[in-house]
């Protein structure tokens, strides 16, 4: 079986291509964004949150799988790296680039059907905070599990402790896979 996505979305080329510009090395990889698409597609009109736009190739295979009357709110705070995605995607309504903190944005939000964390906040603490705001169903998406060139020599402690204290919430059912990055989908039972 081939795992390459069938698709791609149509502003990816150009968002990796200004990535590369700025050196920033960490766009979600394309097996995990075809999956991020596909798991968007199933929550038709839901409000999704991604914590950690980075340059906003996540951000784009979100939208290649949301309906039209799905809504994104992407959480940011480097602002140089985000004015890539909205510089290729803000012309989409269906989503809001907001730059913030993520831990002072996971304080006043109110919950997303889907979350996407691709940044600290949301899998190496506060991750009870974000199950909270998740209804019943709601899915919880974390990638880079598996180790990758651009992590720091001291991440990979992060990760095992992240993965050792799932089962520490209990309302969290996880799979994790050792596939793309390494994933990690969750739904809030």
């Amino acid at each position: 079986m081939d795992d390459t996505p069938p698709f791609r979305p149509n502003a990816l080329d150009s968002i990796l291509t200004d990535a590369a510009t700025l050196s920033f090395a960490m766009s979600c990889e394309e097996r995990t964004g075809a999956l991020l698409a596909t798991l968007a597609a199933s929550k038709p009109g839901g409000h999704m949150v991604e914590l950690g736009t980075g340059v906003g190739a996540g951000t784009a295979w979100l939208l290649h799988g949301m309906s039209p009357d799905t809504r994104l709110a992407s959480i940011e705070a480097d602002p140089a790296a985000q004015a890539v995605a909205a510089k290729h995607l803000d012309h989409d309504a269906r989503v809001t680039f907001e730059s913030a903190d993520a831990d002072t944005w996971l304080t006043t939000y109110t919950g997303p059907p889907l979350a996407y964390v691709d940044c600290r906040p949301g899998k190496f603490h506060r991750l009870a905070d974000l199950i909270a705001l998740l209804e019943p169903g709601g899915l919880y998406i974390v990638d880079d599990l598996l180790p990758q060139p651009t992590w720091p020599e001291d991440h990979q402690p992060r990760v095992d402790t992240f993965l050792a204290r799932l089962s520490e919430h209990p309302n969290l059912l996880v799979t994790p896979l050792r596939w793309a990055s390494g994933l990690l989908i969750g739904t809030r039972v």
